[in-house]
């Protein structure tokens, strides 16, 4: 007995065969429960991470959504919700007009929201139209009250934006192409991308695109050279674009289900997971390649827009002031009842012919220089008429029109009150001033100073000539004058402001 024990080691007796084979059966199970359990760690940590994605993609959205909008205070009462969008539209396409509405006096209470297909739209509107005068009021245009909870995230969408040299262009003419926009953008500086956004219904584009430069300095000359262009009768609308591309906004989120009674075991489920994020990837590297590579349009020749912009466009006769693209106000807002009131507007005189700008072959750069300077058309009406060809007479034309204009128009103010307006004062004024030079017009607008019945109501007499040496010299003639007992102040008045149909200075 005790010699037996002496050479073996204390403990349990051998184990069985039987014994043997369930210890390496137990081993096997531990170490697939062991596998199991560092899948479904890996599946939960997954799901969470899908989820948080998800959350941020959902704020973003929220976010989005808010930019899109903008508040609009101070409405003229009798103006309607389809002024609003005539006035708010060359923006980009908008969503919802939602114009607070009184039941009880069956009028609306003076505010609106709207809301724009994409942010940039609604910044643009913010930038440009705030104090604007519509129906006789500046209307006051700013963000909805809820916009601060989302603020982090706008900032972070607007930080984003400005690693992109990217800017938005809206009111773009329908006939227009992407080429064509970008043989007019290329000025600035090389453009990596232009896209205009389609629409479905038409088969053409929306009106409104981007544009993405390779230098942030050509991104801030086009903004500042573009906003208001005329191109093909319509005033582009230019602005930075305060969201990211695309394709940095929508993550492809792929989310795989928990495995359930008959799902997928969870290795299973991780490894489909793997594999689907794998091919996500790729599949987003193959389409953001193709994005950069697909948008590269060729340099186009600008022959479509030369036939617009050579299309004749007279001006029109009757109270709206011919400035297509722009705020031009229904016949109802200019009634007697209206505030700011026009009650005299010479129609405009239709450009007699079309400018062609292309020098003949034989003349020298210098010389077709000369000749296109020449030859350019002052007044609106003659630039709307314009034929462009020949990239570098388009390039001197843009660099002529981009110069800061002088001004054909001339204010009056403190000429008459509102107690001498009669219908013979809009000739005797043309009349007057055509001592100075050829007038194209005369607009008697009546200013009342505030939003009170009772409030003092001033005249301004705006003379428009042909040429900005005819304003100046009947400035120069009448500034000062006494006229019926009261000193008349004359100054020329900004010609961009009056283009734009804005008598409020």
């Amino acid at each position: 007995g005790d010699g037996d024990g002496k050479g073996k080691a204390p403990g349990l007796p051998p184990l069985t065969k039987e014994q043997q084979e369930a210890v390496t059966k137990a081993k096997k199970y531990a170490m697939e429960q062991s596998i199991k359990s560092v899948l479904v760690k890996q599946t939960i940590a997954h799901q969470q991470q899908q989820m948080t994605n998800l959350q941020i993609a959902a704020q973003r959205q929220r976010a989005l959504a808010l930019m899109c909008r903008i508040y609009v205070g101070s409405i003229y009462y009798e103006l309607r919700e389809d002024t609003l969008k005539q006035a708010f539209s060359p923006f980009g396409p908008i969503k919802n007009i939602d114009l607070s509405w009184d039941p009880l006096t069956m009028k609306h209470k003076g505010y609106a929201f709207i809301e724009y297909e994409i942010p940039e739209a609604a910044q643009l509107a913010l930038e440009q139209m705030n104090g604007v005068m519509l129906g006789g009021r500046n209307i006051k245009v700013g963000r909805p009250s809820n916009m601060p909870q989302a603020q982090p995230i706008v900032e972070q969408l607007t930080e984003e934006a400005k690693h992109h040299n990217r800017i938005y262009v809206s009111s773009v003419h329908p006939d227009l192409s992407a080429d064509d926009i970008k043989s007019v953008f290329e000025a600035f500086g090389k453009i990596k991308s232009c896209e205009l956004a389609p629409d479905a219904v038409t088969g053409k584009h929306k009106g409104y695109g981007f544009l993405e430069y390779e230098k942030p300095q050509s991104a801030q000359d086009a903004i500042a050279s573009m906003n208001l262009f005329d191109l093909g009768g319509q005033y582009l609308r230019v602005g930075k674009a305060v969201t990211p591309p695309k394709h940095a906004l929508n993550p492809q989120l792929q989310i795989s289900s928990p495995a359930g009674p008959g799902g997928l075991p969870p290795a299973a489920a991780v490894a489909a997971a793997a594999a689907t994020a794998k091919i996500t990837a790729l599949e987003a590297v193959a389409s953001t390649a193709a994005v950069v590579s697909g948008v590269q349009p060729g340099v186009s020749t600008i022959s479509s827009t030369s036939q617009l912009l050579s299309q004749s466009m007279p001006g029109q006769p009757g109270l709206s002031i011919p400035a297509p693209g722009l705020v031009q106000l229904p016949q109802p807002v200019m009634a007697s009842s209206a505030p700011g009131l026009i009650t005299g507007v010479t129609p405009m005189k239709p450009a007699a012919t079309t400018t062609s700008t292309a020098g003949p072959a034989n003349l020298s750069n210098e010389e077709q220089r000369k000749k296109v300077e020449d030859d350019l058309p002052q007044t609106l009406g003659q630039q709307e008429n314009l034929s462009i060809s020949g990239s570098n007479a388009r390039h001197m034309v843009m660099q002529k029109l981009l110069r800061k204009s002088e001004s054909n128009v001339m204010i009056l103010r403190n000429m008459v009150g509102i107690e001498d307006l009669d219908d013979e004062l809009e000739g005797e004024v043309t009349d007057e001033c055509g001592k100075y030079g050829q007038v194209n017009r005369v607009i008697i607008y009546q200013e009342r100073q505030g939003e009170e019945e009772n409030a003092d109501v001033i005249v301004k007499i705006f003379v428009e000539f042909s040429e900005s040496f005819e304003a100046e010299r009947g400035v120069q003639a009448l500034n000062g004058r006494w006229f019926g007992g009261r000193k008349v102040s004359a100054e020329l008045y900004d010609q961009l402001k009056f283009d734009s149909q804005d008598l409020s200075g």
